[in-house]
């Protein structure tokens, strides 16, 4: 069976100067249209018709051949039946002639190659690509705009409703003629959205480049009572600043699959570093994020053998294999001597829910405190502190006691509830809105201090473990009230009173240390340095 490819490519092109051999993805944009035709299984030949000198040296480069386009062709009122049948050598006999447009750059060889067999196996006169989105549409008739549907319903309720795209139309040769390539026999083919994309804007040109270099994303996380939470929630939140769906994998043997909450994100539960590996080897990555606190080198050699064409990312990562990753980012240390480290706080990525919410206002009085230690608290911090607020002494103050997702003993803080001062609540999703109620705060050194700095609340610090100890920003000089690693309960309450009892001018130094950095624009940070490796 002959099949010819018919590849039209103007040089003149209104909208967008010089479309067809922009630069997109390293290649001129023409060259993706004649690979797929020059790769199809079933197309025997190409004719790239044309009337652009460098369009012609790009398919007699590729192995394509080509044909000039005559000048009256090219004007605007020119239909594309008469360009591609002026193509068509009219010396051979042909079975199916099939047109590509020159912009289909996203367009799948293996989906151009089922078309074609669609096409001949169900001995069609013509197939043509087209895209299915239902939308409730109007239409005019006898000048009122009337609906093309009997119900309104939701999207995923509507009949099927096909557009064309420019992607490419298979006809049998028999039909094609100066002013037509559609015969009796026609059916339409389903391609996605993603390889059906036309290039008629300058928008739609970004579009496609962005798509096109679409990266392929995993990330490693994992949290427990022992590791803390922050890691899960921050893996979430560099997940969601890729313009694609990353595979988030975790090992079921140190995560719960409910600890990552409810989410949409591919989740993949692990048996261990071994799986992990061969699941990833079957993977083509771009990207590899970890965020599992200490790499070896071991570890880092053999991620690296299974993803040798990967970036390689390593998030508060203070272990040995950060020699061997592309990229480390710390935001919880402070500066290394390593090239490919990049610490401190402008590095932190802030959750989005934080954005939306200003400073607090410092109250003349301390009226509402708001505790909180992170998904886990193996310090049992919270346990402590409902011990010490639950005095007589202290009825007079407001406390907003958050516990996170690994706690334990949840039942048992709970009841502290009944104290008409105290308010206990577990896993809540709306932390920007409790902590910004209050005038002062009392937590561990994670992630929630970089989230009360940048609402300006005066906070006590405790370190849960010794890694915690090494989080340079959480300290006196940044504004904090730190007081090391598990306090006796005698120093926390005495902090806690200073706190309670602080003058306006006080809290509001405390409040003006913490504001002074620059905390909002971590992820953007972060996010071109990835973007950049």
């Amino acid at each position: 069976m002959k099949i010819l490819a018919v590849i039209p490519a103007r040089a003149f092109s209104e909208g967008i100067p010089n479309k067809n051999i922009r630069i997109i993805n390293g290649r001129p944009l023409i060259y993706y249209a004649i690979k797929n035709a020059l790769d199809s299984k079933y197309i025997t030949e190409v004719i790239v018709t044309t009337d652009s000198e460098p369009i012609r040296i790009v398919a007699n480069q590729m192995g394509a051949g080509y044909k000039d386009i005559d000048k009256e062709l090219c004007k605007d009122d020119v239909t594309l039946d008469a360009v591609v049948y002026d193509a068509i050598p009219k010396n051979e006999k042909w079975d199916y002639i099939v047109t590509i447009q020159s912009a289909s750059l996203t367009l799948k060889k293996e989906t151009l190659d089922n078309a074609i067999k669609y096409a001949v196996d169900n001995n069609l006169d013509t197939v043509i690509s087209a895209i299915n989105s239902p939308h409730l549409s109007w239409r005019e008739e006898e000048g009122k705009k009337v609906p093309n549907y009997f119900e309104r319903l939701n999207r995923q309720y509507l009949p099927p409703h096909y557009i064309e795209t420019g992607a490419f139309m298979i006809s049998k040769s028999d039909v094609i003629t100066e002013n037509n390539r559609i015969g009796k026999k026609v059916d339409i083919y389903e391609i996605s959205r993603e390889e059906g994309q036309d290039i008629e804007t300058f928008t739609d040109l970004q579009s496609v480049a962005v798509s096109m270099q679409t990266q392929k994303v995993a990330i490693y996380v994992n949290g427990n009572n022992k590791r803390g939470m922050g890691h899960i929630y921050r893996a979430l939140e560099i997940a969601d600043e890729f313009y694609t769906k990353p595979d988030i994998y975790y090992d079921k043997n140190q995560t719960e699959k409910e600890i990552f909450g409810k989410t949409y994100h591919n989740l993949i539960a692990v048996n261990g570093i071994a799986d992990l590996f061969a699941k990833c080897k079957k993977k083509d990555y771009n990207i590899f994020i970890n965020d599992i606190l200490t790499t070896s080198i071991d570890y880092m050699i053999g991620l690296r053998s299974v993803l040798p064409h990967a970036k390689i990312i390593n998030i508060e990562d203070d272990g040995e294999g950060i020699h061997k990753a592309d990229l480390v980012i710390n935001a919880l240390y402070n500066d290394s001597e390593f090239k490919q480290v990049y610490s401190g706080e402008k590095y932190y990525i802030a959750g989005k829910t934080f954005m939306f919410y200003n400073p607090i206002t410092i109250k003349k009085k301390v009226e509402k405190v708001f505790i909180t230690f992170g998904g886990a608290d193996p310090q049992n911090y919270s346990d402590r502190l409902l011990n010490i607020i639950s005095k007589e002494e202290y009825s007079k103050y407001k406390f907003i006691v958050v516990l996170g997702r690994a706690k334990h003993n949840i039942d048992k803080l709970l009841e502290y509830n009944n104290y008409s001062n105290i308010e206990v609540v577990y896993d809540i999703s709306n932390m920007p809105e409790l902590m910004s109620q209050c005038d002062v705060a009392v937590t561990s050194r994670g992630r929630t201090g970089y989230e009360l700095a940048m609402l300006g609340i005066p906070s006590i610090v405790m370190a849960q473990n010794k890694r915690e100890e090494k989080h340079g920003f959480i300290s006196n000089e940044n504004g904090f009230d730190y007081i090391g690693l598990n306090p006796v309960d005698e120093i926390i309450e005495m902090n806690l009173k200073m706190f309670l009892t602080m003058s306006k001018e006080g809290r509001e130094q405390y409040h003006r240390l913490l504001l002074s950095h620059d905390l909002r624009n971590g992820r953007k940070r972060v996010m071109g340095l990835i973007n950049n490796l």
